[in-house]
C-alpha cells in the first residue's frame, strides 16, 4: 500500500492574534465578574481555616512507641528494603533479652515519595504515614527525622487504602 501525503498551503493573508488576546480577556473579564458575588466561598484565610484533607493524605511520618516509651519497631529491615526511595536507614540492635530494637532509625523527608509502602509492609504497625504537611524548614538537615523525633510526633496517622476493602469504606 502506497503512502499518500497531502500538501497543506498557508494562508496566504497574514494572521493577526488580536481576535485571540481579545477572547481571552472576555474569558477573564466573565469570570472575573461572575466570582464578584461569592468571593468569601472561594477564599480561606489559611492560618486559622483549613481545608478538610482527605483521610488518605500522605504526610510526615510518625513512629509508634509502647506505653513505656520504647519504639514499636522491632528493626525487621522490611521498610528500608521496600522503600522505592531508598530514604530510610536503618541500624538494627538485640538488647540482653534477646529483643531487637532499632539503634539508627531515619527517614528523609526530601528523599520520600511518601507512597505509603513503609507502613504498610510494617509487621507490628510501628511507622505511620502522618496527616502533617506543614513542615517548613530553614535547614535541609531538620529534613532528615531521627527515631527520637519521629516518636514525639503527635499529629494523627492516615488512613491506607485496604485491600480487603477495596470500595474504601
Amino acid at each position: 500500500m502506497a503512502a499518500t501525503v497531502q500538501i497543506m498551503k498557508r494562508p496566504v493573508r497574514k494572521s493577526s492574534y488580536i481576535r485571540a488576546t481579545l477572547s481571552g480577556m472576555a474569558l477573564t473579564f466573565r469570570h472575573l465578574v461572575q466570582s464578584a458575588g461569592d468571593r468569601s466561598d472561594k477564599t480561606i484565610q489559611y492560618p486559622d481555616e483549613k481545608k478538610q484533607l482527605s483521610p488518605r493524605w500522605r504526610g510526615t511520618h510518625v513512629m509508634e512507641t509502647h506505653d513505656d516509651g520504647r519504639p514499636k519497631c522491632v528493626a525487621c529491615g522490611l521498610c528500608p528494603t521496600i522503600c522505592p526511595a531508598n530514604c530510610i536507614k536503618l541500624v538494627p540492635g538485640e538488647d540482653d533479652q534477646g529483643n531487637r530494637y532499632p539503634i539508627v532509625y531515619e527517614i528523609d523527608e526530601f528523599r520520600c515519595i511518601f507512597c505509603g509502602m513503609c507502613q504498610e509492609v510494617c509487621p507490628v504497625e510501628a511507622i505511620h504515614v502522618g496527616n502533617h504537611y506543614e513542615a517548613g524548614e530553614y535547614t535541609r538537615d531538620n529534613f532528615v527525622y531521627d527515631l527520637d523525633r519521629l516518636m514525639k510526633q503527635t499529629h494523627p496517622s492516615t488512613l491506607l487504602w485496604d485491600p480487603a476493602d477495596p470500595a474504601g469504606e
